[in-house]
């Protein structure tokens, strides 16, 4: 009994390890660098922006060390598709989520071109017809180019809006207790992603399912948490304007940066089978984008939030059939 239970647990006690890991690194960071009179925006452009990205990437570079690919491919496309579908229709469900002028024009496109590029770097075979494709190394840094482009996008907008004093916590900790907070974090983040992988794996082997039917599933529901959790919080406060663009922004470091990274480590042969993934990831993002000009322009309004829900839920019926 107790073997059957343990995968489950080493899922449970993963997230939570995550989670609380990335708020500890992000907590001592900031307190760090302020008391290095590093400036907010910084702070929150390179901080925090990490901090929301750790839980993926600790699981990606996890599961691409140990060979698990197929996790590592699944919890991006996966969180992506979650992202949208899952935490902004949450979110505007409890209130319209107003979007910036820049979200729509810049960002979402930018989420949409993410997609795209990571669906003709992963299909080698459609090029050479060598039957194989894989995120190499090459492909990483062709990642990673994109994800310095959009910091400096970042940097160049942040610094003629207001100050994101909102997204950075106003922490104030002695030094000991703040390096002690982000060696803990991170090995709360190393540990968290850990067991994820390990619990993940052994209940593919226990069902019968593929690696990738988890990540797209269990991990990645289970790493956009932290999304789910602020944009729900930022839409009941109606601080709405926040939650669409740090969800979208969150989506292009998934791909950019996490991916980057992840195939930097290691190559992560891609299935065939997971371009029906990225085909949603794209058509996600499409829809996204088309919402902010049907009904109140640069609005995502209940009824669209509830849309957003029940594909979210057809997507999910169609990974339980499919594996």
């Amino acid at each position: 009994m107790v073997i059957v239970i343990v995968p489950y647990i080493l899922l449970i006690a993963g997230f939570i390890l995550l989670i609380k890991g990335a708020a500890f690194l992000v907590d001592g960071a900031t307190s760090i660098a302020r008391r290095l009179n590093v400036s907010d925006l910084v702070i929150g452009l390179t901080v925090v922006a990490f901090g929301t990205s750790c839980p993926e990437l600790f699981v990606n570079v996890t599961a691409s060390m140990k060979g698990n690919t197929d996790i590592a491919i699944g919890n991006i496309l996966g969180s992506n598709i979650a992202n949208i579908f899952l935490v902004l229709g949450v979110a505007s469900l409890i209130y319209p989520l107003k979007v910036e002028k820049g979200t729509v024009w810049k960002e979402i496109p930018l989420s949409l071109l993410a997609a795209c590029v990571l669906g003709v770097l992963a299909n080698d075979q459609l090029i050479d017809k060598s039957g194989f494709s894989a995120l190499t190394m090459i492909d990483g840094m062709i990642f990673l180019s994109f994800f310095a482009i959009f910091l400096y996008y970042s940097f160049s907008i942040a610094q003629k809006t207001d100050p994101v004093e909102k997204l950075v916590p106003a922490t104030h900790h002695r030094l000991s207790v703040a390096i002690f907070m982000v060696v803990v974090g991170l090995i709360g983040l190393a540990v968290g992603g850990q067991w994820i992988v390990s619990g993940a794996v052994q209940t593919a082997l226990r069902f019968g399912l593929s690696e990738s039917f988890v990540g797209l599933t269990i991990v990645a529901i289970g790493t956009s948490l932290p999304e789910l959790a602020t944009s729900s919080v930022a839409a009941y406060k109606r601080n709405a304007e926040i939650a669409v663009g740090s969800v979208v922004g969150s989506n292009i470091y998934n791909i950019f940066f996490v991916l980057g990274i992840s195939s930097i480590v290691k190559p992560l042969p891609f299935q065939a089978i997971n371009n029906t993934d990225i085909g949603v990831v794209i058509l996600a993002s499409l829809l996204l984008f088309i919402c902010m000009f049907t009904g109140r322009r640069r609005l995502l309004d209940r009824w669209e939030g509830l849309l957003f829900l029940l594909l979210y839920f057809g997507y999910l019926a169609f990974l339980v059939v499919q594996g």
